[in-house]
């Protein structure tokens, strides 16, 4: 689950407070997508939170650790894609670009699946920041 990445061995087999502090973050990072991916479904009052939830600590460790991206530079053409192919997780990618810097704001995450919003339910090319 959240323990996508351990703590490491300080000398004498003890733990790396350092080490547990980050993991606590690690957890706490992930844990709050989830309940993002949550809330927006349920606002919404339509969807189904599974795939944002589930999903969240291996989105966290791609966002965090692998991919390049520039929120200030959304177009960027060297940037990397998250590309999700079901619309189940689109709250997920929703998420992430907030989270990330973005141009989408809590509102916006708010607006999931409405008339109008950025944020559709189905990622639209041209229609959401990122």
């Amino acid at each position: 689950g959240a323990a996508a990445v351990e703590p490491v061995k300080a000398k004498k087999g003890k733990v790396d407070s350092r080490a547990e502090v980050n993991l606590a973050t690690e957890k706490r990072c992930i844990d709050y997508v989830r309940v993002l991916g949550a809330e927006m479904v349920q606002t919404a009052n339509s969807g189904h939170p599974g795939a944002a939830m589930g999903c969240a600590p291996m989105a966290h460790l791609l966002w965090s650790r692998f991919m390049k991206y520039d929120p200030k530079e959304p177009k960027w053409i060297n940037r990397d894609r998250f590309v999700l192919s079901n619309g189940h997780a689109c709250a997920l990618l929703y998420s992430m670009l907030h989270l990330t810097g973005y141009d989408i704001s809590i509102d916006d995450l708010q607006n999931f699946r409405q008339l109008d919003s950025i944020t559709p339910g189905h990622p639209e090319n041209h229609v959401t920041p990122g």
